[in-house]
């Protein structure tokens, strides 16, 4: 069955950092470009990052330019986000999702497969 995996979320203090991992089972991630999503609580999901399928192209939302940083492992089929200088509003639910096309893009609904999300809360 295939499906994404996120883990990595968690409670920090503001100014730390986290790295979320996005594991892909039950198919492969070479031909996929991913993204990171997130979710506040009342408010809409939006992205975050996105990343090609060569990894060789991301894009950030403009507010995480600088703090957070996408990568991706296709031998360990992992997608990664790392959160510096985590302020309480990036606090939501992170999910990652898939595309399968070599072109990554921002656009939520262009992504075919998602993963369940996990918890990050940013408070002191």
């Amino acid at each position: 069955q295939a499906q994404l995996v996120e883990s990595g979320g968690g409670l920090v203090q503001p100014g730390g950092s986290l790295r979320l991992s996005c594991a892909a089972s039950g198919f492969s991630l070479d031909y996929y470009s991913m993204a990171w999503f997130r979710q506040a609580p009342g408010k809409e999901r939006e992205a975050v990052s996105c990343i090609n399928n060569g990894g060789d192209h991301t894009d950030y939302l403009r507010s995480m330019k600088g703090r957070f940083t996408i990568s991706r492992d296709n031998a360990k089929n992992t997608v990664y986000l790392i959160m510096d200088a985590l302020q309480p509003e990036d606090t939501g639910t992170y999910y990652c999702a898939a595309d399968l096309s070599p072109l990554a893009t921002m656009m939520d609904y262009e992504y075919e497969s998602w993963g369940q999300g996990t918890q990050v809360t940013v408070a002191s």
